[in-house]
């Protein structure tokens, strides 16, 4: 979920200052984690608390509270700081923003072993989307990017079926997968490249204008720098899009030790917090190749 945030911190000081170059400071002083980092760590926090729906909402609601100014839409604002705990239709791309952490409990093993699509982690990726977003679309884009990643760690990772040569060593391989399996199975056109995309795209705020290009940046990278690069180019919501990004690059590559420190150091005790708690949870399931 690192990359999430890491996308997020870089893309904060060009969403209302959109640029279309990769040629860029990667962190700039002025950098700050937004609502799309908050709600992330929510969701790890509503995961390891139990995931289910209750969870999510007690975590959005809690950690929304502790962060009052960190840019929440208008709608996701109110219900923060309402009694209501109901969800209110949207499909936004808030729903993609913060769903990584579901990505990274889908267990590739299970996969793997039997041939079949994991359910666990896509269950909850479902459940984190629908306590606010429970438009279809805003649904199927946190679906879109929480396989997004698992195919990442599934492929690049190098796990296979018994009747299956693991393909980790073709990249190019990995993500022609991963681009099948998206436009099959959410609909999404994914033909056209960033060059393409790049010179009509503005400003939105919706799954459905956000989540395919970002994961065109990803399947266009060269390594987590470069998806991140790929996706501050093309404009528009640059925070939450460079999010979706880097949740999925980082799935892909890993990320760099120097840029893993640097994004830690722009966020608070808090949120380093939930990062550590993460890391102890997520470990052990990691070295069983189950989460």
């Amino acid at each position: 979920m690192l990359g999430a945030i890491i996308g997020d911190i870089v893309g904060s000081v060009y969403e209302w200052h959109n640029i279309k170059t990769k040629e860029f400071p990667l962190f700039r002083d002025d950098c700050f984690f937004t609502d799309d980092t908050v709600m992330t760590c929510a969701v790890a926090d509503a995961i390891m608390n139990g995931g289910e729906r209750e969870d999510f909402i007690d975590s959005m609601k809690k950690y929304g509270r502790m962060y009052p100014d960190a840019g929440y839409g208008g709608r996701f604002g109110a219900w923060i700081f309402s009694e209501n705990r109901e969800p209110y239709n949207s499909f936004g791309n808030g729903s993609a923003m913060r769903v990584s952490p579901c990505g990274w409990m889908m267990d590739c093993g299970f996969t793997a072993r039997t041939g079949l699509w994991p359910s666990n982690g896509r269950e909850g990726a479902k459940l984190s989307a629908e306590v606010t977003h429970n438009h279809p679309e805003g649904i199927k884009g946190a679906l879109a990017t929480a396989d997004a990643i698992f195919l990442c760690r599934y492929y690049f990772g190098g796990f296979h079926g018994d009747y299956e040569a693991p393909i980790n060593g073709d990249p190019a391989e990995c993500k022609k997968r991963l681009k099948e399996h998206i436009e099959a199975e959410y609909g999404y056109d994914l033909s056209r490249t960033l060059d393409e995309i790049r010179p009509g795209y503005r400003f939105n705020e919706t799954c459905q204008n956000t989540v395919p290009q970002a994961i065109t940046a990803f399947l266009e990278s060269a390594g987590f720098e470069d998806a991140i690069r790929n996706a501050i180019s093309l404009g528009g919501d640059s925070d939450t899009l460079a999010a979706i990004t880097g949740s999925i690059a980082e799935a892909a590559y890993g990320i760099p030790g120097w840029i893993k420190d640097k994004a830690i150091s722009y966020l608070d005790e808090p949120l380093r917090d939930v990062l550590r708690r993460w890391k102890a949870f997520y470990e052990p399931r990691r070295r069983g190749h189950t989460p």
